[in-house]
């Protein structure tokens, strides 16, 4: 089929990067020669972007802080929102609200939150994920 010998061509061609890559002219391009500048990302490739980022987030939840599992869904979710937004790495940089929350201080990991860099830089969400940690509710 024409389409499979034209897919064949333009791997080989176009070359695979999984980093943005700019062209020689200056256009940001991704994958095989998906240009970024000009196409952007259709709705159902930021989906499956964001499906695939989330599975690994829970994986790394589970590597670093496997008792997250036990916690109340809403408490769950705004450590996974937490995550995605900071990477694990500057998430688990949090020790004191994740101390808080693993031993059900809520009010404490709440004002840990609130008390932080990434809430002044984040604003609205860290004040939404506060509010959730301590109620309990979403």
């Amino acid at each position: 089929m024409s389409k499979d010998r034209a897919r064949y061509f333009i791997k080989k061609h176009e070359g695979l990067s999984l980093t943005l890559k700019r062209d020689i002219d200056g256009s940001t391009w991704i994958g095989y020669g998906h240009n970024l500048d000009a196409l952007g990302i259709s709705q159902v490739m930021a989906d499956q972007l964001l499906e695939i980022d989330l599975f690994r987030v829970y994986k790394e939840l589970n590597k670093h802080i496997p008792w997250w599992k036990g916690l109340h869904e809403p408490r769950r979710v705004v450590l996974i929102d937490m995550c995605y937004n900071l990477g694990i790495t500057r998430f688990l940089e949090f020790k004191e609200m994740l101390v808080a929350v693993k031993e059900g201080n809520y009010d404490t990991a709440a004002d840990e939150m609130l008390n932080s860099l990434w809430a002044k830089q984040v604003k609205g969400r860290a004040t939404e994920l506060a509010k959730i940690m301590k109620e309990g509710t979403y």
